[in-house]
């Protein structure tokens, strides 16, 4: 937020320099990013008057002037600029003078001639048109001047005399005399030939000798446009010059505050929960409270003297009401279009904004003043004299200010007139109301609009404007009025038009003042301050909160403060926080630690890195294309995603129900770049429904994947095993799954258990699914939940002694079928022991002689102990018939 200094001396009078003024705002919670001195460029330029006037000798352009610049002498100037007579007031850069862009200004000699300095231009001093409208200069054509673009055809005579015909009614004609009558209006002289002839122009590029074409029956000096002739003909005849001053100032004044840039902007860096601050006012208030000093706030005053009544000419109608707190309008008729005054232009344009005309820069005025967007509409485009504030119909089209088309839907919305919508709330009005230069009747709205709605609508359409950009943060409706008051008010004050009585005001909702409670011991508590309790009110008192007893009333303005830390923050503020005491760290403090979760993927990560594989990071988000590629069916209650409001792409739309995709995705890239053999693990996030208020469950799992040659199904079992056995996981087992998973070879698959706990799933990908991915390779994958390997994790180890008694070891083979898988009679073997059983080891399968058909042996260790006595060899054999008759009863396996 700029703030002009100048404009905020008209709320409050601070004798500060920039610094001092840019620090003390910063202590006080405004933090200023840079100040900026408008005229810092400008050195050494004051206001001259030309004194006399004579033709370079050796130039057919160029003039010597004698300039009076407050001395006692007048200094010479040599300029080639047409648009300068005598008595005129400039601009004058003297001799080391500075101009905008660096320019830098000495004395010296123009084809001989000296030159003391230079006259200036809007250009030069960094101003244009628009700054000041005065000096727009409309060039007589000069026959003299005259340039043939075809030689060999020119359309004017090379030795023209006075009296001679160019077409028409318009003849040549010499000047004679020129008299400045007025600002830029000049009687001139004109030998026609046959006549003489004095004409009023304001065409300031004649002089005594210049040949012009007059049209005799008007008495008019034609300038190019009349004579439909192009630029190039007439080279020095431009609509640029010398900038001849009309203001009110004398020879040797200073040129800044003649030309408004004797003022410094100091840029603010507003929080988003400061919208009040986003205004002259709001930042005037702060200013105020800084430094102590008088607050000198204005109240519009309307005399409203327009014939007519407002209510029969103008309706307003709110449907979305909730989405318009409030609603204020007022209207003005036989608006007269012009450039605004200088005082208002140099606000405008010190502050950041172009002067446009004065209908247009009073809502941009009242918006910087005010914090207030605003918005005029010109009523003859207002069909039915009827304005709607509604919701935008799903495809409506509308054309912007700016010349763009939009299409709307229903979440945008819009200010509309019976048949179409005329602009977008809160963003930019319509191209189909806009103010024009024979606009004649205005409707000035000043409205609160919700801040949500207006954020999401621009953030849509790619079109955030300074409107929008105050409206998103929260405005207050409570200042709607005054500022389409302050609009009415300037618009008589400017002659600018006849305010019509009365004001249509809509209000959606009750205004209730937040009260909070004045806790002073609280506030010292949270700031480590004695502050008395006389001084907090103070402070509150001159930010314009209400205070009686322990009640604070805070101000409508002030939507961010709704607690006791929020009035602890305007105390601290204003105390000052350098006047808080320094003090050393008091109290305990709490040793942060590891969740047991999160020392679980701790324990996780570091397993698997141990056992050679690399952790990756993949995206949460996925394309919905990745369940077809892990052959998932289309009525898979797994497909259900969360679907992302606003993706990157269709590629990343979704939010992922399973790891794999991301990890084949890791493992074809590696693949793909011929890495022989790779081990990955993740600990990633899946996103799941079923969780409260419609959110997400978000589960954890460990995803590892491999290839290469020395990988294969029991190679990744192993792995599992390994990472199950330090996590002190007991009775795990590995079953065929009992529905087939599409995504895994259906021989080389298993479901891992700890007990009757499911804790995930590995094998090799299915070939299909890997040709999904364009490989031929055999990847291996397996996912396992962290929530069900923290429930199945077991105990911290206790350590024990040794044991003292030797164990007993016996060796069986069993026979049994085929289809019996090791791990069932494992299973099964601790199932019968008695209780002496340690461990149980695989050592061997036998197929062939001596076994049946379908049949295989399997041979076991097994270790028994007694913990407090030697085994007998009785002991020992009781346990392993016990195992023998399970194995036979459940399993159909008998001894060998």
């Amino acid at each position: 937020m700029n703030l002009s200094r100048k404009w905020l001396r008209e709320f409050v009078t601070v004798d500060a320099g920039d610094r001092d003024f840019a620090e003390a705002m910063t202590l006080s919670g405004s933090k200023v990013e840079i100040t900026t001195d408008l005229g810092a460029e400008i050195s050494n330029v004051v206001v001259g008057r030309v004194l006399s006037m004579e033709r370079h000798p050796n130039s057919d352009h160029m003039w010597i002037c004698q300039i009076d610049v407050g001395k006692e002498e007048p200094i010479q100037i040599v300029t080639g600029a047409w648009n300068v007579h005598v008595g005129d007031l400039v601009p004058a850069a003297l001799h080391k003078s500075t101009l905008p862009g660096g320019v830098k200004i000495e004395k010296g000699k123009l084809r001989g001639e000296v030159s003391n300095g230079m006259m200036c231009g809007l250009s030069e001093l960094g101003l244009e048109e628009r700054d000041f409208p005065y000096a727009v200069i409309d060039p007589a054509a000069l026959l003299n001047d005259y340039h043939p673009l075809d030689k060999d055809k020119p359309s004017i005579p090379a030795d023209i005399q006075p009296g001679h015909k160019i077409f028409g009614s318009v003849v040549c004609a010499k000047v004679t005399e020129v008299v400045t009558t007025a600002y830029s209006t000049y009687n001139v002289t004109l030998d026609a030939g046959d006549k003489t002839c004095t004409v009023s122009t304001t065409c300031p590029n004649l002089h005594i000798g210049d040949l012009v074409a007059l049209d005799s029956k008007k008495d008019h000096i034609c300038t190019l446009t009349d004579l439909r002739a192009q630029q190039a003909e007439f080279p020095h005849c431009i609509p640029d010059g010398i900038f001849i001053l009309n203001e009110d100032c004398k020879p040797g004044d200073d040129i800044k505050p003649v030309i408004g840039v004797d003022d410094s902007v100091v840029e603010f860096e507003i929080t988003p929960n400061r919208p009040d601050c986003l205004s002259v006012i709001g930042l005037a208030r702060e200013v105020a409270a800084t430094y102590d000093a008088p607050l000198n706030l204005h109240t519009p005053v309307v005399k409203a003297e327009g014939e007519g009544s407002l209510v029969d000419l103008l309706d307003v109608e709110t449907p979305a009401s909730d989405l318009v707190p409030r609603y204020t309008a007022r209207m003005v008729r036989n608006v007269k279009i012009a450039p605004s005054p200088k005082w208002m232009r140099e606000r405008l344009r010190a502050m950041g904004v172009r002067p446009i005309n004065n209908i247009v820069d009073i809502t941009n005025y009242v918006m910087l003043e005010y914090g207030q967007p605003m918005h005029a509409f010109d009523y003859r485009y207002v069909k039915g004299g009827k304005i709607i504030v509604r919701r935008a119909q799903e495809g409506e089209h509308l054309t912007t200010l700016d010349g763009k088309e939009h299409v709307l839907n229903a979440n945008h919305l819009v200010i509309a007139d019976e048949h179409r919508a005329v602009g977008l709330a809160g963003i930019m009005g319509g191209l189909n109301s806009e103010i024009v230069d024979d606009t004649v009747d205005v409707v000035f709205e000043s409205a609160c609009f919700d801040g949500t709605c207006i954020r999401k609508g621009a953030l849509a359409l790619g079109m955030r404007t300074e409107a929008s950009a105050k409206f998103e943060k929260g405005l207050d409706p409570m200042n709607t009025l005054p500022a389409v008051d302050r609009a009415c008010e300037l618009v008589e004050l400017l002659g600018a038009g006849e305010v019509l009585p009365g004001t249509i005001d809509i209000l959606n909702y009750v205004p209730q003042p937040r009260v909070l409670k004045l806790e002073p011991d609280r506030i010292n508590g949270l700031l480590g301050t004695d502050i008395a309790t006389d001084e907090m009110v103070r402070i509150l008192k001159k930010l314009d909160f209400g205070v009686e007893g322990d009640q604070v009333t805070v101000p409508s303005w002030r939507g961010d403060v709704i607690g006791m830390a929020d009035l602890a923050e305007e105390v601290a503020r204003f105390h000052g926080y350098n006047n808080i005491p320094v003090t050393l760290m008091r109290g305990q403090t709490t040793l942060g630690g590891f969740s047991e979760e999160e020392k679980l993927e701790r324990q996780l990560g570091g397993m698997c890195r141990a056992m050679g594989y690399d952790e990756i990071i993949t995206y949460s988000f996925i394309s919905p294309t990745c369940y077809d590629k892990i052959r998932w069916c289309a009525d898979d209650p797994r497909r259900e995603s969360f679907k992302i409001l606003n993706p990157l792409g269709e590629d990343t739309s979704i939010m992922r129900t399973t790891v794999l995709p991301s990890m084949l995705e890791i493992l074809t890239r590696n693949y793909n770049y011929r890495n022989q053999n790779v081990k990955l693990y993740e600990v990633g996030r899946i996103y799941l429904p079923g969780g409260e208020d419609g959110l997400a469950v978000e589960n954890k799992v460990l995803s590892m994947g491999a290839y290469g040659d020395d990988m294969d199904f029991f190679a990744l079992k192993g792995a599992v095993e390994a990472i199950l056995k330090d996590l002190r996981v007991t009775d795990v087992r590995f079953q065929v799954p009992t529905v087939a998973n599409p995504s895994y070879h259906p021989g080389r698959v298993a479901d891992v258990y700890a007990g009757e706990r499911r804790i995930g799933v590995l094998g090799q990908i299915h070939p299909l699914v890997s040709k999904n991915y364009g490989v031929d390779a055999e990847f291996y994958c397996a996912e396992l939940e962290l929530n069900d390997l923290m429930a199945a994790k077991g105990a911290d180890p206790e350590y024990v002694p040794l044991p003292k008694f030797p164990a007993v070891t016996r060796d069986i083979a069993v026979v049994c079928g085929e289809a019996v898988t090791v791990g069932a009679l494992e299973d099964c073997i601790r199932k019968g022991a008695k209780g002496l059983l340690k461990d149980v080891t695989l050592f061997d399968i036998y197929r062939g002689k001596g076994i049946p058909e379908g049949k295989k042996s399997v041979a076991f260790n097994l270790v028994l102990r007694a913990d407090d006595r030697s085994l007998t060899a009785e002991e020992a054999d009781a346990d392993v018939k016990s195992i023998l008759e399970t194995l036979e009863k459940e399993l159909g396996a008998v001894l060998r």
